[in-house]
């Protein structure tokens, strides 16, 4: 069900103008996911909203969105990961406030398990390097990236040839 732009843009206005004053651990509740951008982006609907969560603590290879260009090695492989567990599965969005983009920064959670961190475990994604956010526990993150790699699972079966998610985006960038 697609929400007529106004009250779309209603939704937007209102989560920008309320979101900061909320605590930056908030639980947006359960959504059902309707769309898999990529190996950390999704939408999901619920509550009369849709919105798009970046599953926060990981980073997973970059797809790329210009024609003719190359996408990182499991890329298409971390989108389908990540596709089988969640998509058209209603989850739990626990949230850590918004990225520069107005993505919902966020844990999703299903049937017991942290998808944030099974994608790690999968080697379908890595821990992000940049800072996490406040109240966010990174070490089961790393802990688990650590394990992957001394499995040579998904992306780090590339050995000296994988390139960070973060340095590609750069190199891409450069072109």
């Amino acid at each position: 069900m697609r929400l007529p732009l106004l009250k779309q843009i209603k939704i937007v206005v209102l989560l920008t103008a309320f979101l900061p004053c909320l605590p930056v651990l908030a639980p947006a509740g359960q959504f059902k996911v309707t769309r898999v951008y990529d190996g950390d982006t999704i939408r999901a609907s619920g509550h009369d909203i849709e919105i798009v969560v970046r599953l926060v603590g990981i980073d997973a290879p970059e797809i790329s969105h210009d024609k003719g260009e190359p996408s990182q090695p499991y890329s298409q492989k971390s989108k389908k990961h990540l596709s089988e567990l969640i998509l058209n599965k209603t989850v739990e969005v626990k949230g850590y406030g918004l990225d520069r983009y107005h993505r919902i920064l966020g844990v999703i959670f299903l049937d017991g398990k942290t998808i944030n961190l099974e994608m790690i475990k999968a080697g379908l994604a890595e821990v992000y390097r940049g800072k996490a956010p406040h109240g966010l526990d990174m070490e089961p993150f790393q802990k688990a990236e650590i394990l992957a790699e001394q499995a040579k699972k998904g992306i780090w079966s590339l050995g000296d040839k994988y390139v960070s998610p973060r340095e590609w985006r750069k190199g891409q960038r450069q072109k």
